[in-house]
């Protein structure tokens, strides 16, 4: 029995890959390199900007470039938050159904609220969410429970009869310590040549619309 349903952000709730690419590559730019693909910088965006910074740069938190280059990331990226990023087909549809199935819905994402909420309030959900636990909500970030954990304490559910869809195998991880049921959404950021039967996930969706077989189930 599903009692609530709780997404991951980027790549799974949202395609937020167009404004984190724009902002990797603003950097590029600002340093004299040429800029990437979107197809290519899609498939780092879940990582933030440790992710994208490795893909364009080659370097880790590590190295002493990276402050500076996240910091220009980042300041782009929050002018730019909600320039092109939009929910992905079928997620809007699909949050109308559990909000008239009166099943509470939340985001739990590693995302830092700084940047979480004011990316929900641009897609005009942030008062629709029942909850939405960041990646600097608790002590620890995904792939550790605890985000998961106090999402469902939030909604007054048991994690048991929780959903939760991401795209990574940190949150089949999570969701797994949980003991919440995880879905893959296969239609996020991941690279094609993934084996998802290795994410222990209970399932996986082509489409948010899908994840009704999971609800109903």
């Amino acid at each position: 029995m599903i009692d609530a349903v709780l997404f991951d952000l980027d790549g799974t709730f949202a395609d937020t890959a167009p404004d984190l690419g724009a902002a990797l590559n603003h950097v590029l730019a600002l340093h004299g390199k040429p800029p990437l693909a979107l197809e290519i910088s899609r498939l780092q965006a879940s990582h933030g900007s440790a992710g994208l910074l490795s893909l364009g740069f080659g370097i880790t938190p590590d190295d002493a470039r990276f402050a500076e280059l996240r910091d220009a990331f980042l300041a782009h990226y929050t002018a730019h938050i909600c320039e092109h990023t939009a929910l992905f087909p079928g997620m809007a549809e699909l949050v109308d159904e559990l909000e008239q199935l009166n099943l509470p819905w939340g985001i739990v994402t590693n995302k830092p609220h700084r940047f979480t909420l004011p990316l929900m309030q641009a897609l005009g959900y942030a008062g629709r969410a029942a909850c939405m636990v960041s990646g600097d909500t608790c002590a620890y970030a995904k792939p550790h429970p605890l985000p998961l954990q106090h999402a469902a304490k939030l909604l007054g559910v048991a994690t048991e009869h929780c959903l939760y869809l991401g795209d990574d195998k940190r949150d089949m991880e999570a969701a797994n310590a949980a003991q919440m049921r995880g879905i893959i959404a296969a239609y996020g950021y991941i690279d094609p040549a993934t084996d998802l039967a290795t994410w222990s996930a209970e399932g996986f969706v082509m489409t948010p619309l899908e994840l009704r077989h999971y609800i109903k189930t």
